[in-house]
C-alpha cells in the first residue's frame, strides 16, 4: 500500500527534502522480499547457445589457420580482437544465468554487469513492458523513471516479481495521479 511513512528519519537528507517537497511514494511489497530470475531458462539457454556454437566457431577457423597466421599462437595473436569479442560475450552470458531482481523495502533491485537500484520514494514514473505469449523468449523489461528524469531498465522474468512490479505501477500512478 502506498502511505507515508509515519516516523520518518529526520537525519536523512531525503527527509529533510520532504519536508519542502511532495510526500514521498512509499511501497511494501506483499513479502519482505521478492526475488526472481531477470531472464528465463529458455533465454538463458539460447545465450549459451550462442556462446558455445560461436566459441566452436572461433576455434574452428583458427585451427584452420583463417586469421592470417598458423594454427600456433601466432594465429591465435591475429585472432586476438576476435577473442576479445567472445570473451565479452561470454561475460555477458555469464550475467544472464545469474542476474536477479528484487524488490524489498527499500527499493527494486537487479544484480548485472553492474548492479541496478532504484529507491521507492525517488520514482515518477514505472511501467512493466513486455509481449504477452513471447515472456520466455524475451524478457519483460520493468522501465522506471525517477523525478529527476533519470531512467532505469529492470529485467523480470519471474511471474510473481512481474505481478509486484505491476502492483508497484499501478499504485505509483495513482499516487502521483497520472
Amino acid at each position: 500500500m502506498s502511505t507515508p511513512d509515519p516516523t520518518p528519519n529526520t537525519d536523512s537528507p531525503y527527509s529533510q527534502l520532504a519536508a519542502i517537497g511532495p510526500k514521498p511514494f512509499v511501497f511494501h511489497p506483499t513479502t519482505d522480499t521478492i526475488e526472481g530470475p531477470a531472464f528465463s531458462r529458455a533465454f538463458q539457454a539460447i545465450t549459451w547457445a550462442t556462446l558455445l556454437g560461436s566459441g566452436y566457431w572461433l576455434l574452428s577457423l583458427w585451427q584452420q589457420g583463417k586469421f592470417g597466421g598458423d594454427t600456433g599462437l601466432g594465429g591465435l595473436r591475429a585472432a586476438g580482437w576476435f577473442v576479445l569479442g567472445w570473451s565479452l560475450l561470454a561475460w555477458t552470458s555469464w550475467h544472464v544465468m545469474f542476474s536477479r531482481a528484487r524488490l524489498d523495502g527499500t527499493g527494486i533491485h537487479q544484480t548485472w554487469i553492474w548492479d541496478k537500484h532504484m529507491r521507492y520514494d525517488e520514482l515518477a514514473y514505472a511501467k512493466l513492458i513486455r509481449i504477452r505469449g513471447l515472456e520466455w523468449f524475451m524478457a519483460p523489461r520493468f522501465y522506471v523513471r525517477t523525478l529527476m528524469g533519470k531512467f532505469a531498465v529492470f529485467y523480470v522474468s519471474s511471474p510473481h516479481v512481474q505481478d509486484e512490479c505491476e502492483r508497484l505501477s499501478a499504485e505509483l500512478s495513482a499516487f502521483r495521479e497520472f
